[in-house]
């Protein structure tokens, strides 16, 4: 089962469609073995194939939308994603760590984009395009993208003992996704440390240029980080300085809210 688990989680992004060549070789299995899973999944109805290729099917939904019908954190969490999201027109998540990256697990409904967000407490960026970019920003439910380059994946490695984050940083690479990433190990855990201190976390176009976000953790009653709240804007629509003087409150009441439910 894990050798088949392995072979399904070979598809993303980058690798849509595989043969067993190439499924053997992500999966870290022989051709035989991989062919066999490939065969075996595409029988399950889990994968598509033209007979050398092979590709995920509409079926493995099944396996996501089991865990967000049945996952408490994402049915707690989302009517206050929704409710920031109207309140600022910003777009925010709630966030787990998963080895070395972070998983979207509930994001804010669509908002009014553009032109139309002013007025008090709305964050009108007189931008345009480069605003609407970010609102629409192309994230979805089962996201995943690096700790280290996130303000999220800091926020939720911050809660982590001192020792747990020199393992973490010792076990995993940091590839370099735009001029700002941080991938010095030092700097980054002096970084994650700073989280730990302020309690919350900001980075600026590390993951992708034109972002900015800003993350909190979010408590369980016994003082646990299950996840990390986050909101989502560009530089040129929010400074760094304005998005934690005037979301960074936002976020932490609503952590607080949160907290008893979690």
């Amino acid at each position: 089962m894990a050798k088949g688990l392995a072979v399904l989680e070979s598809f993303d992004t980058e690798r849509q469609r595989l043969n067993a060549t190439l499924a053997a070789e992500r999966a870290g299995l022989t051709r035989a073995a991989a062919r066999r899973h490939l065969l075996t999944l595409a029988y399950l109805g889990y994968l598509e194939s033209d007979g050398q290729y092979f590709w995920l099917a509409p079926k493995v939904l099944r396996l996501a939308g089991s865990y967000l019908a049945s996952a408490r954190l994402p049915r707690v969490v989302q009517p206050t994603l929704n409710r920031l999201a109207a309140q600022t027109q910003l777009p925010f998540s709630a966030v787990v760590l998963e080895g070395r990256e972070v998983v979207i697990v509930a994001r804010s409904a669509a908002t009014p984009q553009g032109d139309a967000v002013r007025g008090p407490g709305r964050y009108s960026s007189g931008q345009g395009a480069s605003a609407d970019r970010v609102l629409a920003y192309g994230l979805h439910l089962g996201s995943r993208l690096p700790a280290h380059a996130t303000s999220t994946g800091r926020m939720l490695l911050a809660t982590r003992p001192k020792s747990a984050v020199r393992d973490w940083l010792r076990g995993h690479p940091l590839p370099r996704l735009t001029a700002y990433t941080q991938t010095d190990a030092p700097a980054l855990r002096a970084a994650i440390d700073q989280a730990r201190a302020d309690d919350c976390c900001l980075a600026s176009e590390e993951h992708e240029l034109g972002v900015l976000a800003l993350a909190v953790p979010l408590r369980d009653l016994q003082g646990h980080a299950v996840a990390a709240l986050n909101v989502v804007t560009a530089p040129d629509r929010l400074s760094p300085e304005r998005l934690k003087r005037d979301l960074l409150p936002l976020l932490q009441d609503a952590a607080r809210e949160l907290r008893p439910m979690l």
